[in-house]
């Protein structure tokens, strides 16, 4: 499946200092170095046949992107092909997890995959957190209609960012702090966290509390979520029910994001002594 092309959508701040060098350029090796190592893209997989359409989606973008990169996707589940299909063959290869934080899958499920498949390739950090991602929360949350470009919108405007949720406080206590990153960078009027599962508050109980802000006249749900399922449907069925003004789609295949993936496969390329991708 091919993405359709998205037009940039320019933060309205883009934070001072925190963004990493490699997610501003991707070094291009020079004439005669060895190609890149191919990218294994490593999703977890859904019944729901939209969630491969979008990582495929991602994983053409990449490709557009870096059109010399050869580029895989792999399921821990659910989906085909699975990583035990794939990776054994891709000896040279870098993993890049398509996860936002360092949860169980990340900490376990990947590994224990690529181990059980017998292969020993260098697996990529997780996607966040990232200023790549701000951006990319923009640019759904401008496809709504909210002028994010706007400091006085911004500053009456109140957003959920609605994540899946997770057992582990350590990956929690990261997406708050996406959320208060997010804020202290946009200027909005306040920015709260919601969950789709494994632990509180909900995303009813978000907005709640937003419009308890007396400086909040608009409220918002930006899915911190990476492809279309069964969370992202549960937190936009809340999010309707419970009145929010603007409800933003996934993340899915936003250029941002496809930047990201590279720049994590440059960090792990250059970490394990391999040349960088080249972009187009």
């Amino acid at each position: 499946m091919t993405p359709s092309p998205e037009r940039s959508t320019p933060a309205p701040h883009q934070g001072r200092g925190e963004l990493r060098a490699a997610e501003d350029h991707h070094p291009q090796p020079g004439a005669g170095t060895p190609a890149a190592p191919p990218l294994l893209l490593l999703a977890h997989g859904s019944r729901d046949p939209r969630h491969a359409a979008t990582v495929e989606a991602l994983a053409d973008a990449v490709r557009a992107l870096a059109p010399h990169l050869p580029v895989t996707t792999a399921y821990l589940d659910h989906c085909a092909p699975r990583i035990a299909q794939v990776a054994p063959r891709l000896t040279g290869a870098i993993a890049v997890p398509l996860l936002l934080n360092r949860a169980f899958h990340a900490k376990h499920d990947i590994p224990a995959a690529l181990r059980a498949a017998g292969s020993s390739i260098p697996v990529a950090d997780v996607l966040g957190p990232s200023p790549l991602l701000l951006a990319a929360l923009d640019r759904r949350l401008a496809e709504t209609g909210l002028d994010v470009a706007d400091p006085a919108v911004r500053a009456r405007t109140g957003v959920v960012l609605a994540a899946a949720g997770s057992s582990d406080p350590a990956a929690n206590a990261t997406t708050r702090a996406v959320a208060a990153e997010w804020r202290r960078t946009r200027g909005w009027a306040a920015v709260t966290t919601a969950y789709a599962s494994a632990t509180t508050p909900t995303v009813p109980d978000a907005l709640a509390e937003l419009r308890t802000t007396p400086t909040v006249r608009t409220t918002a749900v930006a899915p911190y979520l990476l492809a279309p399922g069964l969370l992202p449907d549960r937190i936009a069925t809340a999010a309707t029910t419970a009145a929010t003004d603007h409800l933003a789609p996934v993340l899915g295949p936003a250029p941002e994001l496809a930047r990201l993936l590279l720049t994590r496969h440059t960090e792990a390329a250059t970490a394990t002594g391999t040349p960088a991708a080249r972009t187009a």
